[in-house]
Formats: C-alpha cells, structure tokens, sequence
C-alpha cells in the first residue's frame, strides 16, 4: 500500500508529463527486445524508436565537442564504467567547477517520468538540453552547440540520414540523445531469473535479503514494480540538517509540502551507482541500510514511512546482499565510439 502523501506527490508528477509525451509503443519489430523483468519500452509520438537515431545518440553522448570547450560529453559524468554515474559524491563540469548534485544513473530512464533529482524535466528529451548549457556542466549554450555540430560533415549526414535536414535543432540533438538512453536497460538480473523459477539463480542469503525487503523492511513502499522505483518524490531527510538544505521538489512546485522532497531512484544495478542519495552523502549500501534502519533524518516533511526499522545485523547484511542480486543484463554491450564523425 502507498503512503498517502507518496501517492499525491506520485499523481502531481505524472499530471506534470505534457500530453507531447503521452506515449505510443512501436511495432514489436522495430525496437530492441527488454531484458527479461522488464516492461517494454513505450516511445514518444514525437519521438519514435529507430536504431540510425539511437546510433546518432550514442555518437552525441559521448562527444565531448557538445561542450563549450570541448572536454565534457554527456558520458563524462553518466560513465558506463561507472554504472552510468561517475562514482562522485558531485559531478566535475567544464574547467573542473564542481556540481552541488550527485550525478544520477542513465539506468532504465526510458520507464522514468520527471527527469533530474527535482523532477524539473518532463522528459529525457528535455533532460537532454539542460546540461548543454549549464555554465558548470558543459558551459554551451545551445545556438553555438548547434553551430558547432553543423560545421561537422559527418553529423550533417548522419542528421540528414534520420531527420531528413542538415538544417538540424537542439531538439534534434536532445532526441537522438534521448532515443539512445532509452536503450541503457538493465534487468535478467539474479532476481528476475529466479522470479521465472531458476531457484538457483539467487543464493541463501539473498533469498533471505528478499524476505527483509518485502515483508520486514517494506521497501517496496517506495521501491516497487520492475524498475523499483515508483517514481515519486519522498523527503527522507538527507541534508535537511544542513544550514542551508537543498529545497529539492520544491524548488518546482513551489508546495511547501515538498521542501526537501527527490525522486526515488531504481534499484537496478545498485551496487555500481555508488555513492548514494542525491548529495552522495552515503558512501555503501551498507551505510544506506543503517540510515533507512534509523528512520532518516527528522524534519518537519519527513515522509511518513521513514520509521525505524529495528533490523537486526544478519537483516542488514541479507538486505544488501538481495540489492546485490539486482545487478543485471542489457547494457553491456554499449561501448564508447571508437571515433566519431568529422
């Protein structure tokens, strides 16, 4: 059962979606299959699917021209290395300015619906175009990306070859990127193989982990469904103790309610995203399960669920190891571009 201030906050995001992007999915045939414990992916009708678009994509994520000096691609801070994060407790941009965020996972965005921390994204196409032209991300703006891209032959080409014009936008550009994040899927993990009835695939301790995490610790509360995540905005406390805390969601909305309010990330691949929360702040997984054990940090928006646990040590380390056990299969396969257009 959902918390009910959970679910409000749940409704006002997906009423917040634009009807651009209500959804469509493509014919079967032409989109990549989803790994097995996962839903297919639905495509925006403005947006559709085609493996030249999602080619163009991962050529602009990991160019590092998109920048304004040309040393920060989309891939420097979302590093498929690095669990599609880079590692940080807060991201590097361009000429070594440091972000006041924890750089969020590419991991099965395509089932996301209000992108960044706060939500301030109505899509991946929107997410796309704001660090372009963040003065401490990639330090842009996105008339000289554009003219930068223009002036390439081969992007020419390519753009002309999925859009049908040389004569290309930053819209262009954020929905070849977006096409392409689309396609980082993670799932066939331990767990999902031994939902299917491999009861080999996860071990003694994880299935206990599984139990603690379902009917002891309750975290799919929050972290439910196949990408375990709902997609809501929980204010769990994390710097709140701060002199100046981070308005989160309320920066947004505007909703006094949400001071303090951040999505709720998947659990996919949780294990390689380190470290955690939206100020990485939490170092492991361990420290994640003594901080949800305490019941978070005390506020006064602190979500109605954050109550202490009272798990026991075995509890905490089965936990972790189930979490483990959600590390997966379909992504592996990206690599960097060996070389890029010119």
């Amino acid at each position: 059962m959902i918390a009910r201030k959970s679910l409000w906050i749940g409704i006002a995001a997906v009423a917040a979606v634009p009807v651009l992007f209500l959804h469509a999915q493509a014919p079967k045939a032409a989109v990549p299959a989803v790994p097995r414990g996962l839903t297919a992916v639905l495509w925006p009708r403005d947006n559709p699917y085609s493996a030249g678009k999602a080619e163009l994509g991962r050529l602009l994520y990991f160019d590092k021209r998109l920048s304004g000096d040309d040393t920060v691609a989309c891939a420097s801070c979302h590093d498929p290395k690095r669990g599609y994060t880079d590692q940080a407790a807060v991201s590097t941009g361009i000429r070594g300015q440091k972000g006041g965020i924890s750089a969020p996972t590419v991991f099965n965005r395509a089932y996301g619906l209000l992108q960044f921390w706060d939500g301030r994204a109505a899509s991946l196409e929107d997410q796309a175009k704001g660090p372009i032209q963040n003065p401490i991300e990639m330090g842009n703006t996105h008339e000289a990306c554009v003219t930068k891209l223009r002036g390439i032959a081969g992007y020419r080409t390519r753009f002309k070859q999925v859009f049908g014009t040389e004569e290309f936008t930053i819209d262009h550009i954020a929905k070849a990127i977006a096409t392409f994040e689309r396609t980082v899927l993670s799932g066939d993990a331990p767990y999902d193989r031994y939902k299917a009835g491999l009861k080999t695939a996860m071990n003694a301790q994880q299935v206990r982990g599984m139990n603690v995490y379902f009917n002891k610790a309750k975290c799919d509360k929050c972290h439910e469904g196949p990408n375990f995540t709902l997609n809501a905005f929980h204010n769990l406390g994390v710097g709140q103790d701060k002199a100046e805390p981070d308005p989160g969601r309320f920066a947004v909305t505007k909703n006094p309610a949400e001071f303090g309010a951040f999505k709720t990330p998947t659990l996919r691949e949780i294990e390689h995203t380190a470290p955690y929360m939206h100020d990485g702040s939490l170092r492991t997984l361990e420290e994640v399960v003594e901080f949800y054990d305490k019941g978070g940090i005390k506020n006064k928006n602190l979500d109605e669920e954050m109550k202490p646990l009272k798990l026991t040590d075995a509890d905490k380390a089965d936990l972790v190891a189930f979490m483990k056990a959600l590390s997966g299969r379909g992504w592996q396969h990206i690599t960097e571009p060996k070389e890029f257009p010119r």
